[in-house]
């Protein structure tokens, strides 16, 4: 965190908004740690935390909205390049493709509570073509208005204090992971219990 604050500091906004567009990439940047290192720099004075606010929804939206029209655009033959194949498997394409298919937008709204697929969540919806771009945008926006405040002014209230910002930083990130633990373990149950009900049927 402490090297993108000092970034942040030396370059303002426009590395705030590349970092974020590059985080959208799937660029193991953690997107947590570069929202609030924009709010630190506010809450330091070198930026205004409103439109620090804005400048990371702009950033995450535009990250986001490139891997739903890489997918879209490309379709299932991005899967040849490697980099991509590395993220974004065969397998875990049938997976979230089937989860399209069961759950539909709420799928596109959780991702952005996902890290580590949310990239492949967005080139999937892309590539299935199941949700058209101005939906995705609104879902994405409604979902990215809940957390990326909190990340950025979390960073601007912590500014003097990191060591409590940090400590902030994991209880957030430990929430977070437990939802995600939540969820997958509802929807192993579901898929388990779907699977019954077909053996018992056939």
């Amino acid at each position: 965190m402490e090297f993108l604050i000092n970034f942040f500091t030396n370059y303002g906004y426009f590395a705030v908004l590349f970092v974020l567009i590059i985080c959208g990439f799937g660029v193991p940047i953690p997107e947590d740690i570069t929202l609030v290192s924009g709010g630190v720099i506010a809450g330091l004075g070198y930026a205004n935390p409103h439109m620090m606010l804005i400048v990371s929804m702009i950033g995450v939206l535009i990250g986001d909205s490139t891997m739903y029209w890489l997918g879209r655009l490309y379709g299932v033959k991005i899967l040849r390049f490697r980099p991509i194949r590395k993220m974004l498997t065969l397998k875990r394409l049938q997976i979230v493709r089937s989860q399209f298919d069961k759950y539909g937008n709420r799928v596109l709204f959780t991702a952005r509570f996902l890290p580590g697929l949310r990239a492949p969540i967005y080139m999937i919806s892309g590539i299935t073509r199941r949700v058209s771009f101005i939906r995705f945008v609104l879902i994405d926006f409604f979902a990215a208005i809940i957390s990326v405040p909190i990340w950025v002014y979390l960073g601007h209230f912590g500014a003097s204090n990191l060591d409590w910002l940090h400590k902030q930083i994991h209880k957030g990130q430990f929430v977070i992971y437990a939802i995600i633990g939540v969820v997958a373990l509802i929807v192993l149950w579901k898929w388990k219990k779907s699977r019954q009900n077909k053996q018992t049927k056939e």
